[in-house]
């Protein structure tokens, strides 16, 4: 999802439980491997709990960025699964 800010578009992006709430916020300007890392590590450090599946869209830098901070949690990449909020 991309947003107006100041007539900057920002990419905000979500982290949302298997409830759909709201976890977490966050707009940057990049929607790549470096953003995703950052969003990754901001969610964990906010929630103090590692989840046992992350599912995402298709954004390979996603991937990349899953791989280094939450190995061990299996990672869904799917366009549908994702659309909870």
């Amino acid at each position: 999802v991309f947003i107006k800010i100041n007539g900057e578009l920002k990419y905000l992006w979500r982290a949302v439980d298997a409830d759909g709430a709201v976890l977490d916020i966050l707009a940057q300007n990049r929607r790549d491997t470096t953003a995703a890392r950052r969003f990754s590590r901001k969610r964990l450090k906010k929630t103090c709990s590692v989840p046992r599946t992350v599912v995402t869209d298709k954004l390979r830098s996603y991937s990349a960025a899953h791989r280094e901070v939450m190995p061990s949690v299996e990672h869904r990449s799917h366009k549908g699964l994702n659309n909870r909020a």
